[in-house]
């Protein structure tokens, strides 16, 4: 039953098996992991890190990658574009209808067996059921705690020193496209929005950016959209429409441009295994919103 998922194979024969994506990590997938490396069928279990299908699906359980939520075969992934579950949609007697994440959807299907394996609580108790749905307070009180701390640290050492890095990225769009709507970073991790917004007043930029590129940790490249404003979900120009959700080949074919690997379902960043495909990507964007900008105008 759900919040009470099947143990998987149990034999011996080899180590079982947690796929997640690589690159850059989230507390998502984190912490999917840690809830599953809490069960005894997953203590010593290897993370494989990739996007490479093949070894997923070598893994026993798949988390947060794979574009596929499936709990007979242990997938549980919440990118794919037909993905809306909640907690009310999958246990219709639970209030809860935000759209869950891959660690929701791992405390979802474990949950009890986890909770009773910590405290060794029995899985029908009561007792067990009020503890699924209340928040640790006093372990959030420490966490929170803890993250105050290391964004203490994150301004002071990265997020200060990037504003001249994100500066310069400024001055020098022009050279990276024309229109000056596309921004290069020569390497991945710089923290840019607030930046961004703050030196296109400062610097008096007529023509808002609208894409930024930069490497990331396979040396491929990421394209990725400006959002609107910092607490906003939209963005000034959103990847076409058409190639959301679509990867690989099948997204150089549609898009007509070489080394494509992703467009997220959401249209908010993509990726190209080369500068020049990314930057052709935010080109042909722009060259559409261009046109169905135009077209709006004369109707």
């Amino acid at each position: 039953s759900i919040g009470s998922a099947k143990k998987p194979r149990t034999d011996n024969m080899s180590v079982r098996k947690i796929g997640t994506h690589n690159g850059t990590f989230h507390c998502d997938e984190v912490l999917a992991c840690f809830f599953l490396r809490q069960l005894p069928e997953y203590k010593n279990a290897e993370i494989v890190r990739t996007r490479d299908p093949a070894k997923l699906a070598e893994c026993d359980i798949v988390v947060d990658v794979g574009g596929k939520f499936d709990p007979k075969t242990h997938r549980y992934d919440h990118h794919q574009r037909t993905f809306s579950e909640s907690y009310h949609s999958l246990c219709p007697e639970k209030p809860w209808v935000t759209k869950l994440s891959s660690a929701g959807l791992v405390y979802l299907h474990f949950g009890r067996r986890l909770l009773s394996q910590l405290t060794q609580l029995k899985e029908d108790d009561q007792q067990l059921e009020v503890l699924y749905d209340k928040e640790g307070f006093k372990k959030a009180l420490a966490l929170v705690g803890e993250e105050f701390l290391d964004r203490l640290d994150f301004y002071k050492s990265s997020w200060l020193p990037a504003r001249a890095v994100v500066q310069e990225a400024v001055k020098q769009r022009h050279k990276v496209d024309p229109s000056g709507e596309v921004m290069m970073f020569s390497q991945g991790g710089c923290p840019w929005k607030e930046h961004l917004f703050a030196l296109e007043k400062e610097l008096q930029v007529e023509t808002p950016i609208k894409f930024i590129l930069y490497p990331d940790q396979n040396g491929h490249w990421r394209i990725q959209c400006v959002p609107a404003g910092l607490n906003t979900f939209q963005n000034r120009v959103s990847l076409l429409e058409e190639w959301r959700g679509i990867r690989d080949e099948a997204l150089s074919e549609l898009s007509g441009i070489k080394e494509c690997i992703f467009v997220h379902a959401a249209g908010f960043i993509g990726g190209n295994k080369t500068q020049e495909g990314a930057l052709e990507m935010a080109r042909r964007t722009l060259q559409a919103f261009a046109q169905c900008t135009a077209a709006n105008g004369k109707s």
